[in-house]
């Protein structure tokens, strides 16, 4: 083939791609709109109704439930069409059928409420641009879960029940498509070089990345790693490092088991080694109004990185203006798992402003964050204050329960977004249901 020749088929891929983002994004968008819409697209001008989406796929949910059943026979499908789309997916598919299980437990929850259906996924679109994903590849997507919706449903399959699913998708689709669109001024992702290592107990590591490219990002935020020992393979992790001071990232990662991410950036990886990183992201920001009222900093164990970005950043306020009183509290299994004891230490005793409360370990019977929480709330939140909050899902909620239960006002507690809990999950008129337990590790949505 000449380069003339290559160049023509490749602007033909090229016009091919932008028409099917433009049939995404028109009102009865799709893979099969052109200019009158697929049989799942709504007629042109007219607002979706997600909540009767909702109805019917709540409806008709244990008909194709287990997500796990459902989502495997999706992937074969779609491995099976579309076999070059394998490489762009880690060897071990666990995780990512548990994501995208979560997923559509996000979409159907939220289908009644569309505007925050498309907040959450044009973000993840933005997110997605590192895993190099291509509008035509969400078609196939389409046409896979298709399929797996007839083979779950077998008999009991209706047009109606595959059509609010589609829609469903292509809201969700729709949005990432728009978001990915409007992140195309910035990399989709990041190479990085690990300039330090540095173990801080036999599961904990500090990292300290350069990227090779400026990376923006504020404190509080978080960004996915991938291991070049893992390729396709990212987990989230926050930002410890000061923003923009000298061009490197700390990460502190704690090994969750062997063989993931975590377990190869804690064990496997030294100085020189290369990663990636995804775009910056996450809801923890002082503000504006950080004096207003006093401010409780709440980490469980790794989330501690969170907050010491957020510390930095008030420190560097406190130098040409005063800052609210903080108290941070630390929580952490054992003693022993509390580290940066050196460095919180010399914080708190040049720092008036700051009180440092570790919490460790909870009475036998009791949930291991009860203690916590309890610590957390002694003498009752404050008039006009704020907390912010880092760490496991559960704690998380067990926090954030016990903190609005003593009056502190529910939009003055920020983290960042948690999967559904079990009692969080929509639950159909009837017996409709999903079959099987919740699909929910302890991972946020997106990640």
């Amino acid at each position: 083939m000449s380069a003339d020749n290559g160049t023509y088929h490749a602007l033909l891929a090229r016009h091919d791609a932008m028409r099917l983002r433009r049939q995404m994004l028109s009102p009865g968008g799709g893979p099969d709109a052109d200019s009158g819409g697929g049989p799942g697209s709504p007629a042109a001008g007219q607002p979706y109704d997600g909540a009767a989406d909702q109805r019917t796929i709540m409806h008709g949910l244990d008909l194709v439930a287990p997500f796990d059943e459902l989502i495997a026979h999706l992937y074969q499908a779609l491995f099976a069409r579309h076999p070059s789309l394998r490489s762009l997916f880690p060897a071990d598919m666990e995780f990512q059928q548990a994501h995208l299980a979560r997923a559509f437990w996000y979409l159907i929850e939220h289908l009644d409420r569309p505007e925050q259906i498309t907040a959450t996924f044009t973000q993840l679109g933005r997110d997605h641009r590192k895993l190099g994903v291509l509008p035509a590849q969400y078609a196939a997507f389409e046409t896979a879960l298709c399929e797996a919706l007839r083979v779950r449903a077998g008999e009991y399959w209706t047009g109606e029940l595959e059509q609010a699913w589609v829609r469903m998708l292509r809201l969700g689709v729709t949005a990432m498509v728009r978001g990915a669109d409007a992140a195309l001024h910035e990399p989709p992702c990041w190479q990085a070089t690990v300039t330090g290592h540095q173990l801080r107990g036999p599961d904990l590591a500090v990292l300290r990345v350069r990227p090779h490219e400026p990376f923006r990002y504020r404190a509080g935020q978080y960004t996915a790693l991938e291991s070049a020992r893992l390729p396709h393979t990212w987990r989230p992790y926050y930002l410890a490092g000061d923003p923009g001071r000298d061009g490197e990232l700390e990460l502190h990662v704690r090994c969750t088991g062997p063989g993931g991410v975590s377990e190869a950036l804690v064990h496997r990886t030294t100085a020189g080694d290369q990663v990636r990183l995804g775009p910056p992201k996450g809801n923890l920001a002082l503000g504006e109004d950080a004096a207003a009222g006093e401010l409780r900093l709440v980490a469980w164990d790794a989330g501690w990185a969170a907050m010491k970005a957020l510390l930095r950043e008030l420190d560097g306020r406190a130098r040409s203006a005063s800052v609210p009183g903080v108290r941070l509290f630390l929580g952490a299994d054992a003693l022993s798992d509390l580290y940066d004891t050196e460095y919180l230490t010399g914080l708190e005793r040049s720092r008036p402003w700051l009180t440092v409360v570790p919490v460790t370990g909870g009475a036998p019977g009791e949930d291991v964050y009860d203690r916590l929480a309890r610590a957390v709330t002694r003498g009752g939140p404050p008039a006009a204050g704020r907390a912010l909050l880092a760490g496991p899902p559960a704690m998380i909620r067990a926090v954030t329960a016990a903190l609005t239960r003593a009056g502190l006002p529910a939009e003055h507690v920020l983290h960042d977004p948690l999967p559904p809990g079990p009692r969080d999950l929509p639950r159909p008129a009837g017996d409709f249901g999903p079959a099987g337990t919740p699909v929910y590790p302890g991972q946020s949505i997106p990640a």
